[in-house]
């Protein structure tokens, strides 16, 4: 069986990719290692993962039929694991366009090369922003989710639409999980735990949207990775699954966490929260519980705890290697 997981050279895609070769699953990953953030990141991320003979990795676009054809009929994949998106909820206020044409025609591209290639299951990974300001708590599969307040939540919700569309026209088994807050180590830099953490650590300021009180509901990414991969080894027809941690935080106790683990002091400048920011975010895992036996275990203590103890792994290395060039 080969498996085909896009956007495989990212933060979660990268986590997912090792965790399936480590199982002896054939995988292709399909990455546009775009500059969203450092292309260089993406590779170290599967800079290990890719001298597996059992992996093979293509550098081309969701949105070019052509390629992913080839991919396809080149490997007669299977299953799909979509994670490929431009993501996060600032940029795509600044960039509407380019999110509807990656997140939609890039899903829709896929899907219409499912149906083609007779692909027995289709994961695609969404998110918890298609709540919006739900002021149900915590977030279930059954609230309505019609008024996403981003372009980036708007396209996550056309996709799961799409993804129904097709399920119901072809027939194609679909799972739509929807991840909240996932972090950990490899996570893009502009996402608000390692951007803090570094930025204390160089005892530079962070800016905190607001007066801290928004909550997160924080989700290591080894617990979405169960969850992917739980997903994976079931059979259903039609499904949304929440997978989160189900315990938020608000943001000052997150910068506080941090804190902790660096031993050091945030130096915080606070400004207006940000248009398309949700207020809360909060994981009705109940559903993921009893279909894909689905348990979280890192608390937001033990992960960020592990995240900073990657971050000075990290950090030391850079150190070493740029001694090592300085002398050279």
């Amino acid at each position: 069986m080969t498996i085909l997981v896009t956007g495989g050279a990212g933060f979660i895609g990268s986590h997912l990719v090792e965790r399936l070769l480590s199982q002896g699953k054939q995988i292709v990953v399909l990455d546009n290692f775009n500059d969203f953030y450092p292309p260089a990141y993406k590779r170290e991320n599967i800079s290990a993962a890719i001298r597996n003979p059992s992996l093979t990795c293509y550098e081309t676009d969701i949105c070019n039929t052509a390629s992913c054809q080839e991919i396809f009929e080149k490997h007669g994949i299977e299953k799909v694991i979509h994670l490929a998106a431009y993501a996060g909820v600032r940029p795509s206020i600044e960039r509407p366009l380019l999110y509807e044409e990656v997140n939609c025609r890039g899903t829709l591209n896929l899907l219409e090369l499912s149906r083609i290639y007779k692909v027995r299951q289709f994961i695609f990974g969404s998110s918890s922003s298609v709540y919006g300001n739900n002021t149900n708590i915590p977030f279930s599969e059954e609230d309505p989710v019609n008024e996403p307040i981003s372009p980036y939540a708007a396209t996550k919700r056309a996709g799961e639409l799409y993804c129904y569309n097709y399920h119901h026209l072809y027939k194609i088994p679909i799972v739509c999980l929807r991840f909240f807050t996932v972090y950990g180590p490899r996570q893009r830099p502009d996402l608000a735990i390692r951007k803090f953490t570094e930025l204390i650590d160089s005892d530079q300021q962070i800016s905190m949207y607001g007066d801290g009180t928004t909550q997160r509901d924080y989700t290591f990414f080894s617990d979405i990775i169960d969850g992917v991969v739980s997903a994976l080894n079931r059979q259903f027809n039609f499904e949304i699954i929440n997978l989160g941690n189900s315990t938020p935080i608000q943001l000052k106790r997150l910068i506080e966490i941090i804190e902790q683990e660096l031993g050091k002091k945030a130096h915080i400048a606070m400004i207006p929260e940000q248009p398309g920011d949700v207020h809360r975010t909060y994981a009705d895992i109940r559903k993921a519980e009893r279909l894909l036996q689905y348990k979280p275990k890192v608390s937001i203590e033990r992960g960020i705890g592990l995240f900073v103890d990657w971050h000075k792994k990290r950090k030391k290395q850079e150190q070493a290697e740029n001694t090592s060039a300085k002398r050279n």
